[in-house]
């Protein structure tokens, strides 16, 4: 008889560990800027559901906060010096989205899921 309990006890603490071990629970994504370039940097983050988020006048050595935004396909536009990039993609729950800025201000992108 205990042995028969002790297999869906054993089952049940393990499930509980597994899903508890997430570190982040269905929050939306975010993104920051990290502006290493020679001027001001600005992202607009256009979602598919038509919100839209900026940050805004990033200056040079700075990183900006992070800004949230629904999931789903995502716009990114940033500009520095006068010059837009534009990169579309699908963000999910719980990932940070970093738009790095280097001194020869090219653009590059990575994404880090938090449950990591």
């Amino acid at each position: 008889m205990k042995s028969t309990l002790l297999f869906p006890l054993l089952l049940l603490l393990a499930t509980i560990s597994i899903t508890s071990c997430d570190k982040c629970d269905g929050e939306n994504p975010k993104a920051r800027i990290i502006n290493n370039g020679t001027k001001e940097a600005s992202v607009q983050i256009k979602t598919s559901g038509g919100n839209t988020e900026n940050l805004n006048n990033v200056p040079v050595g700075q990183t900006s906060e992070y800004r949230s935004y629904n999931p789903g396909h995502i716009v990114f536009t940033v500009t520095v010096d006068k010059v837009d990039y534009v990169e579309e993609v699908h963000m999910d729950e719980c990932h940070d989205y970093s738009i790095a800025i280097d001194r020869n201000n090219n653009i590059s992108t990575s994404t880090i899921d938090r449950n990591d």
